[in-house]
C-alpha cells in the first residue's frame, strides 16, 4: 500500500537527496519546512550547502508541475509542497506553542486525520531526525520514523571491526606456525574475510594456544602480522588491536586507514607515533598533516582573538598534547620552537584543507565522526599520489546536529572501503590513557 511521507526540516537538510528516497510514495514537504530551509540558505557550513541543494532540486521539479499541485516523481512517486492542511486548531490544546516543529505536526495530524475518514487510508509518516518531533508525533496517534536510508547498517553492535576471532582446532594454529601461512578457504568460513582484516585463532579445546594473523590484499591467504613488538618513537603496542592499528600504520600499501574507539584507547597517539616515524626517519612522505573539524562539544566560545595560528590553537590543543607528550617536551611553548624548526609537521583545521590537492604526505584526519558523508568524500578524494590518509574518531561521541553513529563520514568510510585492498580498520577496544579514564569511557 502507498504512503504518505511528511519530511522534516532537518531530514533535508541531513540529505537533499531525500526529496527522491521514497519511492512510488507521496511526499510531502510542509510550508513550514520551506521557510526554515529559506533560513539556512546562506549559511557557509554544510547546513547551509544542503539547503541550497534543496532549492535548486524544488527549482528543478517546478518544470514538471506546480508544486503546491504535486509533480509526479521518477520513481512514480509524488511530491508536494503543503498549503491545505496547515490549520492549528486540532494540535492548539496539546501542543500551544506555534513554532516550526508544531506547524509540522499539525500538516501530519491534519492528513492523519482525513485518511483515516477514506474507505482506504493511506498510512501517513512523519520522517524526522528530531527525536522529540518523532515522541510528540507519538502522543498525537501519528506514525513516526527516523530517515534511515543512508544507514549502511542498522546498528552498532554490527559496525565492521576489523578483527574476527575463530575457534579453531589446535591443528590448523599448528599449521600456522609451521608454514607462515594460511589459506582462508582451509578455514570453511561462512562469511568472506575482507582484505587487510585481522584474524585471531584460538584453540577449541580450550588450551591457551592461539596465534594472530592478517589476511592479505587478494582475501586469499592469512599472514602473521609483519611489525615487531618494538616502540615507534617511544610507543609500543599495549595490546593486540594496537599492535594491529600499528601494522596497518605502518603498511606503505594501504593508503587509507581507520581508527575507531573510545576516549584513551591511543587512537591519536599510535598514528601521530607512526606518522613522526614515516616523515622524520624513514621519509617517505614530505610531510605530516594533522587536521580536524571545528565543531565545538557544548556552547560555541565564539569568536577568538589573534592571528590564525592563534585563534585555531584552543581546537588543536589535543594535537598538541599528543605532540608534547611524543618529543617530550619541559616547557610551555618548546613545541612550539620544535614545529618551527622542523617544518614538515602542520596542524590545520579542516576548513583550510578543502580544495587542495595534498600529494606524497601522511595525512591524519582526527575527530572524524564529525565529518558528514559529503565532507568526508571532499577530504578523502584531495589526497594526491603517494600519501596516505589516516580517519581517527568514536562514532559514540558526535557533537554535529545532524550525524549519528551510523550515518556520520567516519562509519561510511570504514563500511564502504572495508572490502578495498587500498584501505584497512581496526576498532581499538581497551583503554591505555588510565584506569579511570578507561572506566569513565565505560561507565559515563
Amino acid at each position: 500500500m502507498k504512503k504518505i511521507f511528511i519530511l522534516d526540516t532537518n531530514v533535508l537538510l541531513h540529505d537533499p537527496n531525500a526529496l527522491f528516497a521514497f519511492d512510488d510514495n507521496e511526499v510531502i514537504i510542509p510550508a513550514a519546512v520551506l521557510q526554515e530551509i529559506d533560513s539556512k540558505k546562506r549559511l557557509a557550513d554544510e547546513i547551509g550547502r544542503n539547503a541550497r541543494r534543496v532549492s535548486r532540486f524544488l527549482d528543478g521539479l517546478r518544470s514538471d508541475g506546480k508544486l503546491h499541485d504535486g509533480v509526479t516523481l521518477e520513481s512514480g512517486g509524488m511530491l508536494k509542497v503543503e498549503l491545505n492542511h496547515k490549520s492549528f486548531q486540532k494540535l492548539q490544546d496539546t501542543f500551544g506553542e506555534l513554532n516550526n516543529d508544531n506547524l509540522i505536526l499539525a500538516v501530519a495530524l491534519n492528513y492523519h486525520l482525513e485518511e483515516k475518514d477514506k474507505a482506504d487510508p493511506r498510512p501517513v509518516v512523519l520522517v524526522s531526525k528530531d527525536t522529540l518531533v518523532r515522541v510528540k508525533a507519538d502522543v498525537l496517534g501519528i506514525r513516526s520514523e527516523d530517515y534511515l536510508s543512508d544507514h549502511l547498517v542498522p546498528s552498532d553492535s554490527e559496525f565492521y571491526s576489523g578483527c574476527v576471532t575463530l575457534q579453531v582446532h589446535p591443528s590448523v594454529i599448528d599449521e600456522f606456525y609451521s608454514f607462515r601461512k594460511l589459506s582462508v578457504s582451509s578455514l570453511n568460513l561462512r562469511t568472506p574475510l575482507n582484505p587487510n582484516e585481522f584474524v585471531i585463532l584460538r584453540d577449541e579445546l580450550g588450551t591457551t594456544k592461539s596465534a594472530l594473523l592478517k589476511v592479505d590484499r587478494d582475501g586469499k591467504k592469512l599472514e602473521p602480522l609483519y611489525l615487531s613488538n618494538d616502540s615507534v618513537w617511544g610507543i609500543g603496542a599495549r595490546n593486540a588491536q594496537q599492535r594491529m592499528a600499528l601494522e596497518l600504520l605502518l603498511n606503505d600499501d594501504i593508503p587509507l586507514v581507520t581508527l575507531t574507539g573510545k576516549a584513551g584507547t591511543g587512537k591519536t597517539l599510535l598514528t601521530l607515533a607512526a606518522g613522526l616515524l614515516k616523515t622524520e626517519d624513514e621519509h617517505k612522505y614530505k610531510k605530516l598533516l594533522i587536521a580536524r573539524p571545528v565543531v565545538p562539544m557544548g556552547k560555541d566560545i565564539g569568536y577568538l582573538p589573534g592571528e590564525k595560528d592563534e585563534k585555531l590553537r584552543p581546537w588543536m590543543q589535543p594535537i598538541y598534547d599528543n605532540l608534547e607528550y611524543l618529543f617530550d617536551t619541559k616547557k610551555a611553548g618548546d613545541i612550539d620552537k620544535i614545529l618551527a624548526g622542523m617544518g614538515s609537521i602542520q596542524v590545520e583545521a579542516l576548513t583550510y584543507i578543502r580544495g587542495r590537492s595534498i600529494p606524497g604526505q601522511f595525512i591524519i584526519i582526527d575527530e572524524a565522526q564529525n565529518l558528514s558523508r559529503h565532507e568526508v568524500k571532499t577530504i578523502v578524494s584531495r589526497v594526491g599520489e603517494g600519501s596516505k590518509i589516516v580517519l581517527l574518531g568514536d562514532p559514540a561521541q558526535i557533537d554535529h546536529p545532524y550525524l549519528d553513529a551510523s550515518s556520520n563520514g567516519l562509519t561510511h568510510v570504514v563500511e564502504r572501503f572495508k572490502d578495498q585492498a587500498i584501505s584497512g580498520h581496526i576498532t581499538l577496544e581497551k583503554g591505555e590513557r588510565s584506569s579511570l579514564a578507561q572506566l569513565a569511557a565505560d561507565l559515563l
